[in-house]
């Protein structure tokens, strides 16, 4: 069923195709991924009015969105019950297909509460429609390689129980995963460590070519098919700090092509901070550029 944003939009295409006389007429082929956009690049807009935020980033061509901090114990995103952010998604013709949840909060707790905690998260993620929950970040303090191991088995008593639920479960990477510790990383423990039918990846392409010593190809190869969901942002040619989409130095025309080969399913934009006026700027922006730059190698 279309919603009154979508219902104008078909509309429109279609008076404008009989106006011109296009008997023969044929659709744009739609495209083979949603461009999605991670909401904490404009954490400060959607505290401010989610609603409204939601709105403009769906007007800079946004289809899909992933979120951020939930409140597992009120089932609440943004302030929000979940159905009514849902609703308001809904409202703008956006989707949401995955979640960065806060695990990491349970990290040193008993498997039970993790596991409570994992069992609100796919509620939270059920109503929303989602597709993935991620794990998105560890704390300083549990970066080493015995945690690393520990995190591991928990990885994948999540990714079984997330998978029973009919949900996919994937963890996320930032720059410390890469860090040499005598011939070990923490990335390749959990390469190694985790089960591929469990835990799957969200690959943050920004830190990989900040930090990661060989090619983002190179890393594809190491588990070809398991990379379901990247994030796609630049970095600054000088400061190696955040930067909007087309204004740094990765250059995404020779990455985007493996999107099949490394198993992508779904890609969001991204910017930590670091903006160049304002973070809804910056993100239209970056839609603008991928548009009309990148879009097409993903078709």
């Amino acid at each position: 069923m279309l919603n009154r944003r979508g219902f104008i939009r078909q509309t429109g295409l279609t008076l404008t195709a009989t106006g011109l006389g296009l008997l023969g007429f044929i659709p744009r082929k739609a495209p083979k991924y949603k461009m999605g956009l991670q909401l904490f690049t404009i954490r400060a807009s959607m505290a401010e009015d989610p609603r409204k935020t939601l709105q403009t980033i769906a007007d800079y061509g946004y289809q899909d969105t992933e979120t951020y901090g939930y409140d597992g114990t009120s089932q609440q995103f943004y302030g929000m019950p979940a159905m009514d952010f849902k609703k308001v998604l809904e409202d703008n013709s956006l989707l949401s297909t995955s979640g960065h949840y806060d695990f990491i909060k349970f990290f040193n707790s008993s498997t039970e509460e993790l596991l409570r905690y994992t069992d609100q998260s796919i509620e939270g993620a059920h109503k929303l429609g989602q597709k993935y929950i991620t794990w998105p970040w560890l704390d300083p303090e549990n970066r080493s390689i015995e945690k690393f191991k520990i995190l591991t088995d928990k990885l994948n008593r999540i990714g079984e129980r997330v998978q029973k639920a009919g949900l996919g479960f994937a963890y996320h990477n930032h720059d410390f995963e890469f860090i040499d510790h005598n011939g070990e990383t923490g990335y390749d423990i959990i390469l190694q460590n985790t089960d591929p039918e469990y835990v799957k990846l969200q690959i943050d392409l920004y830190w990989v070519a900040h930090t990661y010593p060989g090619t983002v190809h190179e890393l594809f190869q190491k588990a070809p098919g398991r990379f379901v969901m990247w994030h796609i942002k630049d970095m600054d040619k000088i400061s190696r700090d955040y930067t909007e989409l087309g204004n740094g130095s990765i250059d995404y025309s020779q990455i985007l092509p493996d999107a099949e080969f490394a198993g992508m399913e779904y890609y969001y934009l991204e910017q930590g901070g670091n903006f160049a006026l304002h973070p809804m700027q910056s993100v239209k922006e970056s839609a603008e550029f991928f548009q009309k730059n990148l879009a097409n190698l993903l078709s």
